[in-house]
């Protein structure tokens, strides 16, 4: 025979709404000690910390491998900001200065050394491997058809920067007052110099002050130019063996021999003009051959 289940008035059932809320004899609140609820929040902590790391390993790796636009848009909205870096680099304060002493052989040595070892990644031994590409063409790549499951790397040799190779003249003329300088973009992945239309940037150095020290400036590649073949970038992880596209200038000094100079990679898509960042797409240096 059934039994009738007794049914509980609205104060027994706020008695049991207040116990589980709160239960004096075993201290749990809502259902759960003190101890419990620590517990609790941890693994939920733990949780959403590694739900976040993956995250952001996920965007790195994915950045690296695919066409992934993350990196261009941190960089490139209408405008893209192109950074551009000098060898040799010797930093005073917010200037970029390039000096060597004509009388000092470990003044110039270390200029020397300084370029030689940034061109190592540049010989014949270590572009070998890297494809010969086409000149004045852009060199896009929609599967990864290179060993490996990557991308094929455009080879730029050091031979290509002439007489600032430092293959004939081991010292980038700092033994004398014909000293190189060599000029490197930085990566932006996808980016197409001048929006894709067919020119190429190329550099172009002017002299701000002591123009009547400076006999002459010689570009290597000629023309100051940035191929074509070196874009679009992929990533590191698409392309491990791509190199940076290079433009050196040799500096011919006169009379005193100090000059400060400026140079910019010119494209209609790379700012340099920015009064929030001043060196944008641009380098400035002063270049002094002392004695």
């Amino acid at each position: 025979m059934a039994t009738l289940k007794e049914k509980r008035t609205c104060g027994q059932r706020c008695e049991d709404f207040g116990r589980f809320v709160w239960n004096s004899d075993t201290g749990a609140m809502f259902g759960r000690t003190p101890e419990k609820w620590g517990i609790l929040y941890y693994v939920a902590f733990y949780v959403i910390m590694t739900g976040l790391f993956c995250l952001f390993i996920q965007s790195v790796t994915i950045s690296g491998m695919v066409s992934a636009n993350l990196c261009v848009l941190c960089v490139c909205v209408c405008v893209c900001v192109c950074g551009v870096m000098v060898w040799p680099p010797t930093y005073i304060e917010e200037d970029v200065i390039l000096s060597y002493n004509l009388s000092d052989k470990t003044s110039q040595r270390k200029m020397s050394n300084c370029l030689s070892n940034f061109l190592k990644p540049y010989n014949d031994t270590s572009q070998q491997s890297n494809h010969n590409c086409t000149r004045g063409e852009y060199f896009k790549q929609e599967k990864f058809e290179a060993p490996h499951h990557t991308k094929y790397s455009c080879r730029f040799t050091q031979s290509m920067l002439g007489r600032c190779s430092g293959l004939d003249d081991p010292t980038f003329g700092y033994n004398g007052t014909t000293p190189c300088v060599i000029i490197k973009m930085n990566r932006i992945i996808n980016f197409l110099p001048n929006n894709g239309t067919g020119m190429a940037p190329h550099l172009n150095c002017t002299i701000l002050s002591g123009h009547e020290n400076i006999d002459m400036m010689e570009y290597f590649p000629t023309n100051g130019t940035f191929d074509l073949s070196y874009f679009p970038y992929y990533g590191k992880l698409a392309q491990p063996t791509y190199v940076n596209p290079l433009v050196a200038v040799k500096f011919h000094l006169v009379k005193e021999r100090e000059a400060k100079i400026q140079c910019r990679v010119v494209a209609h898509n790379i700012a340099y003009q920015d009064s929030y960042e001043p060196y944008q797409g641009k380098v400035v240096f002063l270049l002094k051959a002392l004695k």
